[in-house]
């Protein structure tokens, strides 16, 4: 970590709670930048399994088939 960086995470840790929170959101939305090239991709996929269901080429399972998985003791 560079030494603006450490310096500034030493004054951002002095901080309130709320205001720490606050500081951390606003960092991590700004690593989330949306490629429209990965959002096209996705929406393809999602297409082609939302087909290949619909013509029985995809295996699906109930909800409560997967939730049962998790929700057992």
């Amino acid at each position: 970590m560079s030494n603006s960086a450490s310096s500034i995470l030493d004054k951002a840790l002095e901080l309130s709670a709320n205001e720490r929170a606050d500081v951390a959101e606003k960092l991590l939305s700004s690593l989330d930048s949306p490629d429209p090239r990965i959002d096209e991709l996705w929406a393809k996929e999602a297409d082609s399994r939302v087909e290949a269901h619909k013509k029985g080429e995809l295996k699906s399972v109930s909800d409560e088939q997967v939730f049962s998985k998790y929700m057992k003791k």
